[in-house]
């Protein structure tokens, strides 16, 4: 990304942020609750443009919650999410780790997904990770 690793860690740990980027196409968020500290909870929901479209949570909306488990600034962020659903193929908790790296002017983000449970194909998983990360690479541009 073309900001500086501080930049980046600002944007993965500010709420307005958040809502900005962690989106995929198609989709709009909405951040509950934020607490950017060590054990702090947060709360989101990303709802599907689509009328027809089907969440994960309930009608078009995928509804996830977790808790910061590390920060390291500037360096690193690791959080502990599951979505909010009565089918447990769904809930299982997830673990998120994002690195980031100064390169050059810049920054290499490297985001890893652990334990996303096996109903949600990897491949969607994928796509929405790399519209997210675009998203936010256009958004330390400008901040």
């Amino acid at each position: 990304m073309d900001a500086p690793p501080s930049r980046v860690y600002r944007a993965l740990l500010d709420p307005e942020a958040v809502a900005a980027w962690r989106v995929p196409d198609g989709m709009t968020c909405r951040v509950h609750a934020f607490e950017a500290r060590v054990g702090g909870a947060f709360r989101v929901s990303l709802t599907y443009d689509a009328p027809d479209a089907a969440g994960k949570s309930a009608g078009r909306t995928d509804t996830y919650h977790g808790t910061f488990v590390e920060l390291v600034e500037n360096e690193k962020v690791v959080e502990r999410l599951r979505f909010e659903s009565d089918d447990p193929q769904v809930a299982a908790p997830m673990t998120m780790t994002t690195t980031l790296t100064a390169a050059g002017g810049g920054t290499d983000v490297v985001l890893v997904h652990e334990g996303v449970p096996d109903a949600v194909p990897a491949a969607d998983n994928e796509a929405g990770t790399r519209m997210a990360l675009d998203r936010l690479a256009a958004l330390v541009v400008r901040m």
